[in-house]
């Protein structure tokens, strides 16, 4: 089941693009988006990610830092992450432990038995970890609101 506006986002470690540990308690005092996507080079997440690239120098003035998470390996992350110039951390969640804590899953993904991935959401946090929006697709094809994300944002 996914998160909720109000509750305390669970702490988790998972590897980045360079395989090193990176925990959720380690962007506390910062806003935090976390934008969770279910695959790394696909149209939708391709867009999204960019997107929130492009948006840096708006979510640096609101002190916030965005983190993208799929269940891709580190290394097509990192593919991804150097094939559009993502400029923060994108983690791997290839256990979806975090996922099914924060997203929820899709399973049978594209149509692949047995493959599942992430379903589309953005999480934005506060600096104590609490979770001031929340947004959960069923629709892989569906991009996050992204004025409602930037006023949550901006809203404390």
């Amino acid at each position: 089941m996914a998160l909720s506006v109000g509750d305390k986002a669970p702490n988790f470690t998972l590897v980045d693009t360079d395989r090193k540990e990176r925990s959720l308690s380690e962007f506390a005092g910062k806003k935090l988006v976390l934008a969770f996507l279910p695959g790394a080079f696909t149209g939708v997440c391709t867009k999204e990610m960019c997107t929130f690239r492009d948006a840096a120098a708006n979510l640096s003035s609101l002190n916030a830092q965005v983190v993208g998470i799929s269940v891709d390996s580190p290394f097509a992350n990192k593919a991804f992450a150097d094939a559009n110039k993502l400029t923060f951390p994108m983690l791997s969640d290839w256990s979806r432990e975090i996922i099914k804590q924060y997203a929820g899953v899709h399973d049978d993904f594209a149509g692949l038995k047995g493959y599942s991935a992430s379903k589309r959401a953005v999480f934005v946090l506060d600096a104590n970890g609490v979770v001031k929006y929340a947004w959960v697709s069923e629709s892989p094809g569906n991009e996050p609101p992204y004025d409602e994300v930037n006023n949550a944002l901006a809203s404390f």
